[in-house]
Parts: C-alpha cells; structure tokens; sequence
C-alpha cells in the first residue's frame, strides 16, 4: 500500500534527503530485534536482581582492506554494540565468551546438549544458557530444569481497511492496537476463560487468548463478562519438570 503511494499524482511531503547517519544509525529492524531481548531482561529485573549479563559473543567475518564494511558490516555485529552499551548504562556488568569456553564448560560438568529446538526441554533450550552463568556464579549442577516461557505480544500494524473486498463488497477494518475502546493485550479475568488477554473485535464482540499459548479462546465475548486486570506485554508459560512425563512419549515436562 506504501509503495503504490509513491506512485499516485497527489500532493506529498518534500524530500529531506538522506536521514541517515553512519555514525549512530543502523536499521531500525535490526534495533527491534535486540530491543526485544532487552525487553526480556527488563522484566526479569522486576523479579530477581540482576547484577551480571554473560552473553555468548558471535563474531562475523570482516574483509580485508574495507574500513567502511567492518565498521558496520553485519547487523549482528551492529546490534551487539548497541545491546552491550545499553546494559551498561543499567548498571550491568556484561561478560563475553565463545562457543567454545562455553561448550568446554559443559563438558566439563557432564552435561548434554541436543540441537532439536522443538522439544521444550532443558538440554535444548537452556544448557547453554546456565553454564555460561555457572562460569560467573560457580555452579557445580543445575538446581532446576524448568522452563519459563516468555514471548512478547505482537500486533499488525494499523490500515485503515483490507485490500480484498469481503462480503457485499465491504473492506473489513484491519489490525491496530485497539479493540472496543480497550487496549489489546489487557489481561482480563473471564467468567469462563479465568486469566486471559483481549485480542481483536468483530461486530460488537471481542476476541480473548489463552495467556499461555495465545490461542484464541473466543470471539464473542461481552464486556460485562470480564474483569478487567491489568496491561501485559507478555504472554507466559511455565513448564515444570515436577509433573507428570507424558508428553512426546513420556520425555518432556508436562504443563504445569
């Protein structure tokens, strides 16, 4: 739709030139992508304090005689700057290692690791992790093996309506962050669905999601059904390796 703008006879702003400063800009979708793991560490200090970062450092590959490329050739390489020095400025110590030192460590201690990302298990997921805060804090064994999921609410972007036409040829309204006057992602307490969030709204009636998964859960929902709670930015699952294995035949935490 933006695109197809810039085409049109019509009146526009003048261009400004170039916006861009090599020197303190790099893309912005490269800063949302680390914001999101800043994000995460914020709430985290909400709950436990916090007074280290070991981050595992990842290198990209320069080239020789390209000042301009190594400068800021990669956004990974770009981003981790801008996410090292905004630590700092919170008062975090921020300690680096390589795949290495981390992979000796966990050798070290017996500990394995399996690349199926899929299965919600420590060794998947949170092996790495530890060891690397075990370098800082001197663990012999991991204390627990639950996992905490945090994953952040995200939303489309606000147009005024669809491209395609639906029914009676009518273009239905289309993302936003507002729904009926209130504000998506507020938990809400269900008369049915108990703790939830409210997501979009369709003739009249609001749709509600699952806190844990983000399933949708209804899209009839009343106002005067449900309390409203508060605002999250997240919705969390925690997975507890004390219930019952019964999922993926009987190797995986169940949900607790």
């Amino acid at each position: 739709m933006r695109r197809a703008r810039r085409y049109r006879k019509t009146r526009c702003r003048e261009y400004k030139g170039d916006n861009r400063h090599p020197k303190s800009w790099f893309p912005p979708s490269t800063k949302a992508r680390w914001d999101a793991k800043l994000r995460i560490i914020i709430q985290l200090k909400k709950i436990i304090p916090i007074s280290y970062a070991v981050v595992e450092d990842v290198k990209a590959v320069a080239r020789k005689a390209n000042r301009k490329w190594n400068k800021s050739f990669s956004p990974i390489e770009v981003g981790k700057q801008y996410f090292y020095s905004t630590l700092k400025t919170w008062g975090l110590k921020v300690i680096t290692k390589t795949g290495n030192e981390t992979k000796k460590f966990r050798s070290s201690l017996g500990l394995k690791k399996i690349k199926n990302k899929a299965k919600p298990v420590f060794e998947s997921h949170c092996v790495d992790s530890w060891c690397l805060a075990a370098m800082v804090t001197e663990a012999k064994h991991p204390t627990a093996k639950s996992l905490y999921y945090m994953v952040p609410l995200r939303w489309y972007r606000r147009q005024l309506y669809r491209l395609e036409k639906g029914k009676r040829d009518i273009k239905r309204r289309y993302g936003g962050t507002i729904s009926m006057g209130l504000k998506k992602g507020t938990l809400v307490k269900h008369v049915k669905y108990k703790l939830c969030y409210i997501g979009g709204n369709l003739m009249g009636r609001l749709s509600l999601h699952s806190l844990k998964t983000g399933e949708r859960l209804t899209q009839n929902a009343k106002r005067e059904d449900f309390k409203i709670l508060t605002r999250v930015a997240f919705r969390t699952q925690l997975l507890s390796s004390t219930k019952i294995k019964r999922f993926f035949g009987g190797t995986h935490e169940d949900l607790c």
